[in-house]
This record gives structure tokens, sequence and C-alpha cells, in this order.
């Protein structure tokens, strides 16, 4: 064999042996890598039941209807207290006299839950007592709510069907009114004289949204007595049918007595 064949062979041997080598250690394909997951979003917390932040105090007169504006989501209420006028009345309380007042305003997502224009079906009266049963005629603290005792008076009266019980675990408050109960979810407001906490639930009297008892019904009304029924009067004896003068002359004169006592007894018989 020549040397130039076999110098080709080998460098053929050689050239297949490196090959091979080379794609035995080619690296393995790359795992398929899965989609990205998008996170799921954890769906955004109803504003309304937030507590709200609580409003500053500010000099001048107070305004009770501008700081729940201020604080945000209590339009129904604050437009309960001004179609009442009670927002007047409270705040010349406040700025005229030095009595406390408590207030326990519901969201406007408390109210969500009646029928639509239940509110508006109410009389001015019943709505009158609805604003005034969420306000309490002292000022209370945070603090105090632990030892106030019940049933807690409201603007609305004094009477078991317009008062509330209220009840306390740590910092957590409970108002019931006899119908619903409420729990208070923040401060929206508090100085020396006036304190204004968020209601999540509407505060409703038992006086304006439940059956009163039936009223008693008349008593029976007692037959008229029977008129007795006139006495025979005696032909022998009658009434006064002659004075006493006349009876002396009749009694002095037997023929005329006579004649007049038949004629009586024929009128009588």
């Amino acid at each position: 064999m020549r040397p130039q064949s076999v110098i080709l062979a080998l460098s053929l041997i050689f050239f297949f042996l490196h090959c091979t080598k080379t794609l035995c250690q080619s690296p393995a394909a790359a795992p398929a890598m899965a989609p990205p997951k998008t996170p799921v979003k954890a769906p955004p917390a109803d504003s309304s039941q937030a507590p709200s932040a609580q409003v500053a105090t500010s000099p001048g007169p107070v305004d009770i209807n501008k700081i729940l504006q201020k604080a945000g989501h209590f339009t129904v209420f604050a437009r309960l207290m001004q179609a009442t006028t009670e927002d007047t009345e409270l705040n010349k309380e406040l700025n005229n006299t030095n009595n406390g007042i408590t207030i326990l305003a519901p969201t406007d997502s408390a109210f969500s839950t009646l029928k639509a224009g239940f509110l508006n079906s109410l009389s001015d009266e019943d709505k009158t007592e609805l604003v005034k049963f969420h306000v309490l005629p002292a000022f209370i603290s945070t603090s105090q709510f632990q030892t106030v005792s019940n049933p807690v008076r409201t603007q609305a009266g004094t009477g078991p069907r317009v008062t509330l019980n209220v009840t306390t675990t740590g910092n957590f408050v409970n108002i019931s009114s006899g119908l619903t109960n409420a729990s208070i979810s923040g401060t929206v407001y508090t100085d020396s004289q006036l304190a204004i906490y968020q209601l999540d639930k509407g505060l409703f009297p038992l006086e304006v949204f439940s059956p009163k008892p039936p009223a008693p019904g008349p008593e029976p009304a007692l037959g008229k007595p029977r008129k007795a029924a006139p006495e025979a009067e005696s032909p022998i004896a009658p009434k006064e049918i002659f004075g006493a003068p006349a009876l002396l002359f009749l009694l002095n004169n037997p023929l005329l007595f006579a004649v007049s006592w038949a004629f009586g007894a024929i009128k009588y018989s």
C-alpha cells in the first residue's frame, strides 16, 4: 500500500471519530418554559365601608353638614339631616350652648339594602324621628362606650322603642336598635363637644319600622235606660185636679163634691 493512501485512510478515520465525539457531547435541548402566570388581584375593597379619615377641627362655628361632606360617603344621611332641618338645630345647640352631642352616621352603603324610594315614602315626622334616633344628647368618647349604661337615650325620646343598647368586646362597639345591629367602624370627627362616628348599618327605631300594638277597641255602649211606663192614675185620687181652696169648698158642699168626683171618674176611666 502506498504511504499516501495510508495517511489518507488514517485522516478519515480520525475525522470520523472526532465528529462522533462532538455529536455525543452536544447539549440536550432545554425544556420548554411554562408561560408566566398572571397574578390574581384581590377585588378592591368597598371604599364606602372603609373607615373615613378623621376630619380635622377648624376654627369658627361647627357645621355638621360640612363635616359629613368633607368625610365623604355620607350623602344620604346628610340629605336626611338637611330635609328635616336637624342639622340646623344641632348646629345651634353646639354653637350656642355647652351641651355635648354624639352622632352615629351611617354610610351610603348602609342604606343600600333598603327598597328604592323607601326613605322618600316616609312621612316628615318619621324622617325626623329616624335622624334623631342616630343622635345621642351627650358627648361620648370611644372609651366611654365601654362603661355606658343601657338603654342609651337618643334625641328621639326615652321610651323602650326609641332607645339603643350598646355592647363592647375590646375596642369593638356594637349598637342595637331592636331591629338592626350596627358597628362603629371609625371616627369621623371629634372635639371637646361633638363626636361623629361611622356606622356600617343604619339604625331603625321600633317606633317607626315595626307595627305598633293595636289600640284597645272602644268600650261597648251601654243601652239607653228604658223609660218607665207612666203609672195609671187612679180615678179615685186624681193628682192636683183641684187647688186647695177649691177642695175645701167642695168638702163643704157634698152635692158639688159628688158631681166633681163623678166627673173625675169619667175622665180617668
